[in-house]
C-alpha cells in the first residue's frame, strides 16, 4: 500500500539520542537519566505515609535520627516537629502551643525548624526561626534553653567532640557556642554576612557557610578568629560537611537556578529575496549482553534546534549550583555542577548524596572519581530539602508539597521511558530502533512504538502502542505511517542480583517519500568588491526535507523574455559570480534551479526553482548628452545633460588644469535622483589665456566617464 500511494526516497533518516539532554526531554517512570546521559533503572523509592501531619506544611527542612533509628521531621511554616519510628508518626512539637504563648487557633505561625541535633543524653535540640530564634531542648517537656535579641533564624546545629553546641544564625551572621548543657552562651565569630547557612566541625575547628558572598569560613573558636577556605562564585553555601580525613565538602548555590528557564519561539514575516517559480516548465510534481547500533552517515541524522533564550542571562558558572572538595591544604576541586537549586548534602561510605530542586531530584557522587548519577526523582514534590540514613536506607525530607519518602539500596524491579516525539517532518515510513546498551544476566530490555500525525503526544487520534518486544537487536518499529512517532523502553532488573540495565544510546531510522527541494531565496547584486565591480554576485538558500544532497542549475534573461539562457550547470555551492560584461548592459533575471538526484534514483529525482528579482547590469558610464561652455571675462559657463541607460547619476565633478582637487557639482534641481539630469556649472576667476576643464561623471554603480574641454580666456 505504501509503495502504491507514493515513491519511497533512497535517503534514511537517522534520529540518535544519546545524551542526557535528548533523553531528559522524554518521560520517565521509576527510571533515572544520569548525569553520563545513560538511562537506567532508579533505587526503589517508598513514599511515607505521614498522615494529615504534613497537610499544613510546606516544607521538611531538617531530619536527623536518633539511637534507635527514630526520624524526626523539623517542618515550616509552622515550627512543627514530626517523630516517625516503627511505622508511627507522632507530632512532638510544639505539644501545647499555648504553653509557649503560640497561637492556638489555625493562624499561619510563620516559624520554621531549619536545624536539628541531638545533644550528649540523646536530647533533641531544635532550633526555631521566626519572629526570635530559639534553641529548644526536647525532653518530658520542652524547654527554650537559648535566645538572644540579635537571632531571629537558627540555620544550623553542630556538635564538636566534647560535645559543645555550635548554632549559625542570622540576620547578623553570628556563629555561637554553648555547652554540652546548653548553657554558657558566646559568640565565637561575627561574620559581615547576614547569615551563617551550614555548619560542621573537625578537629576542633568549625567550617561554616555564608549567604550573601557565598564564602566557606574556617573558625578557630579558641582564638575567634577565621580564614575562608573559599570564595564561590554563589550567593549561598547552604549545606557542608567535613570527612575523617578533613576534606571539605561545601554545597553553593543561587536562587537564580531556579529561573533558568530557555524558551525560543516566535514568526519571522521578514520578505525573502526573489519569487518561487511557477512557471509551467518549471512545475514537478512530488513523486506519489551488549546492545549496539550500527554507524551511520552524520549528514543523515535529524538537526536539533538550540534553544534560544528570551534575555541575556548571567554566566553559567554563577547561575549553577556546585559541590566544591576542598583538601586540608586548601586545593579546590569542583566535583559537581547542575542546573539546579541545590539544599542538603549527605555522606555514607565515600558516596557524596545531594538533593536539588526545582525538579525534585538526589543524585549520588562519587567523591573520589566525582561520577555522578541521578538516583531519584520526584514527580509530586518540588525540592529535596533534607536527608538522613538510617540502617541503610536513606530518608527524604521534601518540600512543595512536605514528604518524607525512603530510597533503598535496591533497585527498583521496572521502569519506563518514553521517548520525545520523533518528528520526520511529513508522514513516514518507520524503520528499525537501534538501542546501544548494557544487560547484565536475567536483566531485559523491551521496546514498544506508536505514532499519530499530531504534536501532542496525549492526543487521542495516537495509535495505540505495539506489543512489548524483548531488544536482542535492530528491532523493527511496528507502527502506522505517521508523521511523529514514539518509543517506550521498559527496563527489567535481575531479581537476584540487583542490577539495572545501562541504555547508552538509541537510534531510529525512517524514510518519507522524495520531496522537491524548495530554493528558499536568491539575491543577484553587483559585487562590493572594487577591484572588479563588474561582477554579479549571485548568493541563494536551498533546503530539502528529505535531508538529500542538492545540486543546482543557474539561468538567466533578459527582463520581459520568455526563454531562458544556462549559465552554470551541476553547481554544488549556494553561491557563484557572474561577469556581467560578458552580456549587454540591461534588465536581467536569473532562475536557479535545485534538484536532489544525486541521492535519488532518475525515477524519484525532483526539482524546485526560483526566480531572482529584477536585477541591472550596468557597466556603462553616463553619456554627456550634450555641452555648451560659454566665456564671459574670467569666468566660464558650464551647460551639461547628463544621461545615463540604466542607473541614476551618482556624481558630476571636475577640475582645471589638472589641479587634484576636483570640485563636485549638483544638478539644477539639486538632487540626484534620476537617470538624466542638466547641469549649469559656473566656473570664475580664470586667468587669461588657455585652460583644461575636465568633467567626471559616474553613475551610482561608480562608472565613470571622463571629458575634458579647452577654453580661452581674453
Amino acid at each position: 500500500m505504501w509503495a502504491s500511494a507514493m515513491t519511497v526516497a533512497v535517503t534514511t533518516v537517522i534520529t540518535r539520542h544519546q545524551a542526557g539532554t535528548d533523553f531528559i526531554q522524554g518521560e520517565t517512570d521509576k527510571v533515572v537519566v544520569d548525569s553520563g546521559g545513560t538511562l537506567r533503572l532508579a533505587q526503589r523509592s517508598t513514599a511515607i505515609d505521614c498522615g494529615a501531619l504534613l497537610d499544613d506544611a510546606w516544607s521538611v527542612h531538617s531530619i536527623v535520627s536518633d539511637a534507635e533509628g527514630a526520624l524526626y521531621l523539623g517542618t515550616g511554616p509552622d515550627a512543627g516537629v514530626i517523630r516517625y519510628a516503627d511505622e508511627e508518626v507522632e507530632q512532638i512539637y510544639p505539644i501545647q502551643p499555648a504553653d509557649f504563648n503560640e497561637l492556638s487557633d489555625s493562624s499561619i505561625r510563620n516559624e520554621h525548624v531549619f536545624a536539628m541535633a541531638l545533644d550528649v543524653a540523646g536530647r533533641l535540640l531544635i532550633g526555631v526561626s521566626g519572629q526570635a530564634g530559639k534553641l529548644v531542648r526536647l525532653a518530658q517537656e520542652p524547654e527554650v534553653v537559648f535566645e538572644d535579641d540579635r537571632v531571629q533564624y537558627i540555620f544550623a546545629i553542630a556538635t564538636d567532640q566534647d560535645d559543645n553546641i555550635y548554632l549559625g544564625t542570622g540576620p547578623e551572621g553570628l556563629v555561637f557556642r554553648l555547652d554540652p548543657f546548653c548553657q554558657n552562651s558566646e559568640i565565637v565569630y561575627e561574620a559581615k554576612d547576614k547569615s551563617i547557612l551550614s555548619l560542621a566541625v573537625h578537629d576542633g575547628m568549625v567550617y561554616a557557610g555564608s549567604d550573601e558572598r557565598g564564602l566557606v569560613y574556617k573558625i578557630d573558636p579558641a582564638t575567634k578568629r577565621a580564614s575562608i577556605l573559599y570564595d564561590s562564585e554563589q550567593n549561598e553555601v547552604p549545606a557542608i560537611l567535613v570527612d575523617e580525613s578533613g576534606v571539605v565538602y561545601a554545597v553553593s548555590t543561587s536562587a537564580q537556578a531556579a529561573q533558568m528557564q530557555l524558551k525560543a519561539s516566535g514568526l519571522s514575516f521578514k520578505k525573502k529575496p526573489g519569487r518561487p517559480d511557477d512557471s509551467d516548465e518549471s512545475e514537478a510534481s512530488p513523486a506519489a549482553d551488549s546492545l549496539n547500533t550500527a554507524n551511520s552517515d552524520k549528514e543523515k541524522e535529524e538537526k536539533k534546534e538550540k534553544p534560544v533564550p528570551e534575555a541575556p542571562l548571567p554566566p553559567i558558572a554563577k547561575i549553577a549550583g556546585h559541590v566544591y572538595r576542598i583538601t586540608p591544604d586548601g586545593f579546590v576541586t569542583d566535583i559537581f555542577s547542575e542546573i539546579a537549586v541545590l539544599y542538603s548534602l549527605l555522606q555514607t561510605d565515600g558516596t557524596l548524596w545531594l538533593g536539588t530542586g526545582n525538579k525534585g531530584q538526589f543524585f549520588s557522587i562519587d567523591s573520589q572519581t566525582e561520577q555522578k548519577a541521578i538516583v531519584f526523582e520526584d514527580k509530586r514534590s518540588s525540592q529535596i530539602t533534607s536527608a538522613v540514613k538510617v540502617d541503610g536506607a536513606i530518608y527524604l525530607g521534601l518540600s512543595n508539597p512536605a514528604r518524607l519518602v525512603r530510597l533503598d539500596k535496591a533497585l527498583e524491579a521496572k521502569g519506563t521511558f518514553d521517548s520525545p516525539l520523533i518528528d520526520a517532518g511529513q508522514p513516514a515510513r518507520w524503520g528499525k530502533l537501534q538501542v546501544e546498551a548494557d544487560v547484565p544476566d536475567g536483566c531485559q530490555i523491551k521496546m514498544a512504538c506508536r505514532s499519530g500525525n499530531v504534536k501532542d503526544p496525549n492526543d487521542a487520534t495516537f495509535s495505540d502502542w505495539s506489543e512489548p518486544v524483548v531488544l536482542t537487536e535492530a528491532t523493527v518499529l511496528a507502527c502506522p505511517v505517521a508523521r511523529f512517532c514514539q518509543y517506550r523502553l521498559t527496563l527489567l532488573s535481575g531479581a537476584e542480583t540487583n542490577a539495572t540495565p545501562v541504555v547508552r544510546q538509541v537510534t531510529a531510522a525512517h524514510v518519507i517519500p522524495n520531496l522537491a527541494p524548495n530554493v528558499v531565496a536568491i539575491k543577484a547584486e553587483r559585487s562590493r568588491d572594487k577591484k572588479k565591480p563588474y561582477v554579479i554576485e549571485i548568493t541563494f538558500t536551498a533546503k530539502d526535507d528529505n535531508k538529500d544532497q542538492l545540486e543546482y542549475t543557474l539561468e538567466f534573461r533578459r527582463a520581459g523574455r520568455a526563454g531562458w539562457i544556462p549559465l552554470k550547470d551541476a553547481l554544488d555551492k549556494p553561491k557563484f559570480a557572474w561577469d556581467g560584461r560578458t552580456v549587454e548592459d540591461g534588465r536581467y533575471e536569473v532562475r536557479v534551479t535545485a534538484n536532489d538526484r544525486k541521492s535519488n534514483t532518475p525515477e524519484t529525482a525532483l526539482t524546485g526553482s526560483r526566480i531572482s528579482d529584477v536585477f541591472v547590469n550596468d557597466n556603462s558610464p553616463p553619456e554627456i548628452k550634450w555641452a555648451h561652455l560659454l566665456v564671459e571675462d574670467g569666468n566660464v559657463t558650464a551647460e551639461m545633460l547628463i544621461e545615463d541607460a540604466f542607473s541614476v547619476l551618482g556624481s558630476v565633478r571636475y577640475t582645471v588644469d589638472s589641479n587634484e582637487k576636483w570640485i563636485t557639482a549638483m544638478p539644477d534641481d539639486l538632487v540626484y535622483d534620476t537617470l538624466s539630469e542638466a547641469f549649469t556649472i559656473r566656473i570664475e576667476g580664470l586667468d587669461s589665456g588657455d585652460h583644461v576643464i575636465a568633467f567626471s561623471v559616474a553613475d551610482d554603480l561608480q562608472n565613470t566617464r571622463y571629458k575634458t574641454y579647452e577654453v580661452t580666456i581674453p
